[in-house]
Parts: structure tokens; sequence; C-alpha cells
């Protein structure tokens, strides 16, 4: 059948027709809530590259996780800037670390209500700002991983609800759960930066936590923007090694690798909305050339529709603002 037996348009009619129809549906606790702590800071310092977004001081870090609640976002993850940084990557791992700060004081505040995400890497924390251990001018994959179990197992002492492996080592989430593991903490879930491609979406990032390289590139141990199937080995062998959740990153390029992981896996799949594609829409809004909210939420579906189960977004801040809209 066809025109006008068919009529598409009569399930378009009304918005309540539109609502119980509708096969994507995007709620707060989809989103996950990035936050930059700096140790060396008393008051937000605005991110240029970022507009409305600042890094925190760890005292407002727990009143910004509250606002998060009231938009109905249940989950930060945290990235941290330390107030000392060298080439063994000693701050990621301190007991009195600022991640290690920053989740005390948010669990001692929020409790169960809010889930805590660890991002677990070093290129915050090194010197030189990659995400492993260097030696002449190479990161050693080997070697880090013992350092990457240390800061998951610190980050688990401290509280946190789930750790986010994202250094790209190879054997990084079976070296994390066997860490976490043999240190009790066998309840601690892993969510895998499984794909995470070498992308020029990750600059404003960069900015906001002082991690760009030294020297170098990271596409030693970075995807390549090409590949599928390396994507699909790199999420099976991170399951396999324990992961309980899998990630893209970036996400708006890469849909397609979001779809080929819900299709294969039956695991949670997590999305990172990056920072540079969160400043594309910031600085189009700005100069008027597009409508904010109608493209955030246009967006966040599109990544939902692809697969995503959860989306790591700078956006969830202002979940309401845009979400309720029609």
């Amino acid at each position: 059948m066809s025109f006008p037996t068919v009529r598409m348009r009569r399930l378009r009619r009304t918005a309540a027709m539109r609502d119980i129809l509708n096969q994507t549906n995007l709620q707060p606790s989809n989103l996950i809530y990035p936050l930059f702590v700096d140790e060396s800071i008393q008051k937000p310092v605005p991110i240029q590259s970022m507009p409305g977004y600042s890094r925190l001081p760890i005292n407002r870090v727990a009143d910004e996780g509250k606002q998060a609640m009231a938009q109905g976002v249940k989950s930060v993850l945290l990235f941290g800037i330390p107030a000392k940084k060298d080439e063994a990557g000693t701050s990621a791992f301190a007991k009195n670390g600022v991640i290690q700060k920053t989740i005390d004081e948010l669990k001692k505040t929020h409790g169960e209500e809010l889930v805590v995400i660890g991002d677990v890497c070093l290129c915050e924390y090194m010197s030189h700002g990659h995400c492993g251990i260097v030696q002449d001018g190479q990161v050693l994959n080997d070697q880090t991983l013992d350092v990457l179990g240390k800061v998951a197992v610190s980050q688990a002492e401290a509280g946190a609800d789930v750790v986010a492996p994202s250094a790209m080592m190879d054997g990084q989430v079976g070296a994390i759960r066997e860490a976490l593991d043999d240190a009790g903490f066998d309840q601690v879930p892993i969510m895998a930066y499984s794909a995470k491609y070498a992308s020029g979406f990750y600059g404003p990032f960069r900015e906001a936590a002082e991690s760009t390289p030294k020297f170098g590139n990271r596409r030693s141990y970075q995807m390549s923007q090409g590949s599928q199937e390396e994507a699909l080995r790199e999420m099976e062998l991170d399951i396999n090694e324990g992961a309980d959740m899998i990630m893209v990153k970036p996400a708006l390029a890469y849909l397609d690798i979001i779809n080929l992981a819900k299709a294969n896996f039956n695991v949670p799949i997590v999305a990172y909305n990056v920072s540079g594609e969160y400043a594309m829409v910031k600085a189009a809004a700005q100069n008027g050339w597009i409508d904010e909210k109608t493209v955030i939420r246009e967006i966040l579906t599109g990544i939902k529709r692809a697969g995503a189960d959860l989306i790591i977004t700078y956006h969830a801040k202002d979940t309401k603002s845009w979400l309720n809209q029609t």
C-alpha cells in the first residue's frame, strides 16, 4: 500500500501522538557529566575553548554534583589536574591526590545517590603529557599497566563507584581487574574506553586538563580513524579481560562504531560526546547560526539511537533546559 491509503503524517499529528510512538527516549539518567578538578585553584577557572565550562577547585565539586542531580543526572566522570606532575604519574595514585580527595568529598556529600566514576589514565599527571611510562621517547605498554592498577585501586579506596581506564594500553582492563580484585574491590565495575580513536576533537579537553603531549602524538596507542574491525577486536578483548561496560570515543564521527558495538556485544555501551563536539555547538550557537537546544537534543538522540546506553556529555549540566522542549 502507498499514498493516499498510507499517510505517515497520521501518526505525527499531535505532540502526545509523537511521544507515545517515539522509539528512542533520552533521559537525564542516561547522561554522565564530566568534571575537571584542579588542585591548585581556589575558585572556578573558565575554559576558553569550552564556553560555559570551568575547571573547579575541590571544594566546589560537591555543589556541582548537587546541581547535576537537580537536572536528573545521576553520574559524574572526574578528571584531575594535580599541583605536581612528574614522569612517573605519582599524583595519579596518591592517597591524597586531587581525584582521591574529590571522590571522598562527593561520596561523603551524596552517598549512593550519585554514581562517581574515576578516569584512570596518566596524561594529566605526567610532565610529558603521554598516557603511559615513557623511555627513550617511547610509551611503554607493560610497564604502564602496574601504574594503572595502582590508580584504579587508589580511586576505589577513596570510594569510586566505577573506574574508567582510558590510556589505551594493551591489557589494561585485565591488569586493573586483577589489581582491584586482589585489593578486595571485586564489586567495583570497569567502564573501558575500548574504541578510543586518535581524534582532532580532543583539543579543548587537552586545554582543560593540561594534557597535551610535549612531544609526538598518541597515534601509537589510540586507534586509527578508519578502523572498524580493530574496534570490534578491542571491545572483545576488553570484555574478555573483565570490562563491565565498553565505550566508543568520540561519538559523532563514530556512530557506526557505536552501532557495531550494540549489535555485537551484550554489555552496556557508552559513548563520549567529546569536548570538540561540545565546542562546535557552542561556537555556532554564540554566532546565531543554530538553535543550541534543538541541536543538542538532536545530537544526543542520534547517539542514543545509534546504540549508546549511556552518553558522557558536557551538555549534561543543562539537561532540563533542552530536553523538555518539543
